[in-house]
């Protein structure tokens, strides 16, 4: 790759975004790595993971990986595939009582569900289940439980397990019939559980198994032990009252304690906490289809299986994002499909997600090529920024 081109990075992180005051676009501290035929070809850390104690960002810099935690789920679930220990036309209520006799909840009230949710709806959000939302029926009844929820952590220290967590995600109303629509939710964290009852073993312990301890990824948990904890990227949030980045205090999705505590609700959509370093080992896996180092996580085909788009027209239209605009969905991940209506460069079949806090993977078959892009601000930073650094990488090529 052309790295006078890959230099431009240096000048559109240092100088446009980094600390710049006043400003709702800044950020604190980034890290940006370059995946190239198996090797990295550029890496970058910028600024600082903590800029209260001073801490600088560092290649070993931990962050908050919020839903750059799917993919990962995705995998641990295609290696029970593998073992013929699961399947994707499976019922979800085979393995969680929860999810038995499910309705969904309308403008016009509750009716049966016509089909069962299964694995596969699961992969590709398209089973109806929903993240809190008060903005529509099913979402609000999600909300109440998770506040509920919340209650018993923080008001009776009773923490809900990734087993019992899944099961009240499974009673709450679907906001449509399974197979009939888009809907980005829970449903990584419910696969997580599933994993659990299938293995018989923790998520955390079948995923350190099959996937996290194989590829050596070591700083990759659902918690930042105390000897780890000064590599630890702080969470931003934009105050508009003051026209600064402050420490963030609170978490969502059913996350607790700020991953600093062993939680009990492992979340296989948002839970973990990772460096580039690890995250780096995931990608070129993916990119090796399915092996990396010589270790095989996963077979030629079932990487090939994953990483198309499952939707329909009907479910595309729920695809509505802006940075969703020329993808499709499947197995916990977008994929390209139409490079125009992205409005980026890109390759047809790319694929990868990103995180609240605007951490952003991407993985190119056919250029053999990954980004993965890091930072730490509550709700991202917008699309904008990740699209000029797709767009310098590519033009290096």
């Amino acid at each position: 790759m052309n790295q006078e081109i890959l230099k431009r990075l240096d000048e559109v992180i240092s100088s446009n975004l980094l600390g710049v005051s006043k400003d709702p676009d800044c950020i604190v501290g980034a890290s940006v790595c370059v995946i190239h035929k198996g090797e990295e070809v550029y890496r970058m850390e910028y600024g600082e993971a903590d800029k209260e104690k001073k801490i600088r960002m560092a290649p070993d810099s931990i962050f908050r990986c919020y839903s750059l935690t799917k993919p990962i789920t995705s995998v641990a679930v295609m290696t029970l595939v593998e073992k013929g220990m699961l399947q994707l036309s499976d019922p979800v209520s085979r393995y969680l009582p929860g999810f038995e006799n499910q309705q969904v909840l309308t403008e016009k009230g509750y009716v049966p569900v016509r089909e069962e949710v299964t694995i596969q709806h699961l992969m590709d959000m398209t089973a109806g289940v929903v993240y809190p939302d008060a903005s529509f029926p099913a979402g609000m009844k999600m909300q109440e439980m998770i506040d509920e929820y919340y209650r018993k952590i923080f008001e009776e220290d009773k923490p809900t397990t990734t087993y019992d967590l899944a099961n009240l995600i499974g009673q709450q109303p679907l906001r449509f019939q399974p197979g009939e629509g888009w809907c980005y939710s829970f449903c990584a964290d419910v696969l997580g559980a599933v994993v659990e009852v299938v293995t018989k073993k923790t998520y955390g312990e079948y995923l350190k198994e099959a996937v996290l301890e194989p590829l050596g990824m070591v700083d990759t948990d659902f918690y930042v032990p105390e000897e780890k904890q000064g590599r630890f990227c702080q969470n931003y949030q934009y105050m508009p009252e003051t026209q600064t980045l402050e420490p963030c205090t609170w978490q969502h999705l059913g996350l607790s304690y700020m991953h600093l505590r062993k939680p009990a609700f492992e979340s296989g959509g948002a839970g973990l906490v990772s460096t580039v370093d690890d995250y780096s080992k995931f990608v070129k896996m993916m990119l090796g289809k399915g092996t990396y180092n010589g270790v095989r996580i996963l077979g030629r085909k079932t990487v090939e299986c994953m990483v198309g788009n499952h939707l329909n027209e009907q479910q595309l239209t729920w695809l509505d994002w802006e940075q969703l605009q020329g993808y499709g969905y499947g197995n916990l991940m977008r994929v390209m499909m139409d490079i125009g209506e992205a409005k980026q460069l890109g390759s047809e079949g790319e694929y990868g997600w990103d995180g609240w806090l605007g951490c952003y993977a991407c993985m190119d078959p056919k250029e053999d090529l990954g980004i993965i892009y890091v930072i730490q601000k509550c709700g991202g930073n917008g699309y904008r920024d990740v699209q000029v650094i797709r767009n310098i990488v590519y033009s290096a090529l």
